[in-house]
């Protein structure tokens, strides 16, 4: 697939809302980015942030500029067919958060393989008691079995009217050394401990900037 190609696959309603967003994160929501050229490389790969606000794949698409991320949501969101018939036209994958959700999963991989971005925030809840402790098991699955780099974000807090939030983008997360172990349990819960592990280094490193 070509550049071309990709850059028109964004569809109407992403097209329309991006600069809008992008607007509002520099001005009356203002977000300050950090090392965010590690998210302007070429697809296909899959961008990881903690879950703060609803406004959080707002910020994660913001230094995506060539591409549209393909969101995961959890299926309630698609209740009311307003915002169902919005959330369609945006790409998003709607995920049963409780359940083996097989339908999603074939979802997400299709996503990498047709050369695209994945956008996951795998706490599933914006309500947890640690940083990205408390992980959905489905991401682990998707990364390695995707075989595309997984690029994480730290965003510092919700969004705030007039005062800034900072969100720093991290180097993409080492797999390979679990993929020669075989996508299977035990290499599934070794990548999840080494995203909490990663997300706490972040976390205390940029705790007093």
């Amino acid at each position: 697939m070509s550049e071309v190609q990709k850059k028109s696959s964004r569809s109407l309603l992403y097209t329309i809302a991006y600069p809008i967003a992008k607007l509002l994160l520099k001005t009356v929501l203002p977000v300050r980015y950090h090392d965010a050229e590690r998210l302007d490389v070429d697809a296909p790969f899959i961008v990881m942030g903690n879950h703060e606000s609803m406004l959080d794949p707002v910020i994660a698409a913001m230094p995506v500029k060539r591409y549209q991320i393909r969101f995961l949501g959890k299926k309630e969101l698609w209740k009311n067919p307003i915002v169902a018939k919005a959330f369609t036209s945006m790409k998003m994958i709607p995920v049963d958060r409780h359940n083996t959700d097989m339908e999603a999963m074939r979802a997400c991989m299709k996503v990498t393989r047709e050369g695209n971005i994945l956008g996951i925030f795998p706490e599933g809840t914006r309500y947890h008691k640690g940083l990205m402790e408390e992980l959905e098991s489905g991401v682990a699955l998707i990364a390695l079995r995707s075989r595309v780099p997984l690029i994480p974000i730290y965003i510092t807090g919700k969004l705030k009217l007039f005062r800034k939030t900072d969100v720093y983008v991290g180097e993409p997360i080492p797999m390979d050394d679990l993929r020669e172990q075989g996508v299977n349990k035990e290499s599934c819960e070794a990548l999840l401990a080494r995203i909490t592990a990663i997300y706490a280094d972040m976390a205390k490193a940029h705790a007093k900037s």
